[in-house]
């Protein structure tokens, strides 16, 4: 790795860390992504209303925007007339937000999509480049797949320049299993010629201990993608609280709602920050499924319908021969069905020719 590569990972400001999460610091807000602060002199939203939007997680008007009526009515203080006000004035702010653009406009807006690389060329190649930004990327399988280890990967792909298959970001970890390991990212962090220290540095880190946990993370992560430094949001893994959470048939629908709520919010913040979120997700045996959801082994990816259909893309890791494993497409509105092989080293995902 050149010296110019490794000062630009250098370059990604560190700050002290709060109670939740690590390496986290209040960023400036970017004015190509206007908050209620810079709208409040234009349309006249209150300061008071600004401070209880932020205390609810809603730090950019795209958030707002985004939300539902009903959803703003649960912040104490607003009526329904305070509602439609806010509502109103978010419009004014970003009025190209509320209505239809054109292909051509969206295919503008689709250039600002970033693919980081998985560590392997070959896994890389079925993906056209890497898990891209603006999506939520699943990867799903057994135990010793490698699911975990290519989120510490990425978790250092991530830091590298654009010309390294990086996006020259930072990392935000959700950890529901208690697998991340500081001194993995070391390791790998070392294979590409990285101040292993910068390296964690540059990686929040939050252990989640329940489903309404892990929501409460992601809340507080919205006010820190508002800064625009952070490019990949790691869930390991996406169902563990879940399922411990709501067990048998009785929870199920209420697992799920809950579940839909905790994507639909991962979907918002992917596309209005820009991020990349990488979900690991775990298999139960399944011997009566059919062959859309279930392998040959009769094992499926946990979470059905709902999971299935809030992934963008889709990837099944599997055990190959010897040390190897294959990634598999399951899913992708841009890539076909396609395999590749790889392995897992001590410098996280690599090539099998690499070892």
């Amino acid at each position: 790795m050149s010296s110019s590569s490794i000062s630009t990972v250098s370059r990604l400001t560190v700050s002290p860390s709060s109670p939740i999460f690590l390496s986290v610091q209040d960023f400036p807000y970017q004015k190509s992504n206007p908050t209620k602060s810079d709208c409040n002199h234009r349309v006249g939203v209150g300061a008071a209303d600004i401070t209880k939007l932020k205390a609810n997680g809603f730090y950019t008007v795209a958030s707002v925007h985004g939300a539902t009526r009903k959803t703003l009515l649960k912040i104490k203080g607003f009526s329904e007339v305070k509602v439609e006000k806010i509502k109103e004035a978010i419009q004014k702010c970003q009025p190209s937000a509320s209505g239809f653009i054109t292909a051509m406009e969206l295919g503008h807006q689709r250039k600002r999509v970033v693919r980081i690389s998985t560590g392997s060329k070959q896994f890389d190649s079925i993906l056209a480049g890497g898990f891209q930004s603006m999506s939520i990327s699943e990867v799903y399988g057994e135990f010793r797949c490698g699911k975990t280890q290519l989120a510490h990967t990425m978790s250092v792909m991530t830091q590298l320049p654009k010309d390294m298959g990086g996006a020259e970001g930072k990392v935000a970890y959700i950890d529901t299993e208690g697998t991340f390991r500081p001194e993995r990212i070391a390791q790998i962090a070392e294979r590409f010629g990285v101040d292993p220290n910068s390296a964690l540095e540059n990686i929040a880190y939050a252990r989640a201990l329940n489903s309404e946990h892990q929501l409460e993370l992601l809340n507080t992560l919205s006010k820190e993608f508002a800064g625009g430094e952070y490019r990949l949001l790691i869930i390991d893994s996406i169902m563990n609280c879940f399922r411990v959470d709501y067990c048998g048939r009785g929870e199920l629908a209420d697992r799920q709602q809950k579940l839909n709520q905790f994507l639909m919010k991962l979907a918002h913040m992917a596309e209005e920050f820009n991020v990349c979120v990488l979900m690991t997700n775990q298999v139960q045996s399944d011997p009566g499924a059919s062959a859309l959801f279930a392998g040959a082994d009769g094992r499926k990816p946990v979470g059905g319908h709902i999971l299935a259909h809030a992934s963008t893309t889709r990837v099944l890791l599997r055990k190959g021969r010897g040390d190897e494993r294959v990634a598999k497409i399951q899913d992708s509105p841009d890539c076909p069905e396609r395999e590749a092989i790889y392995v897992i080293t001590n410098g996280g995902i690599n090539d099998p020719d690499k070892v």
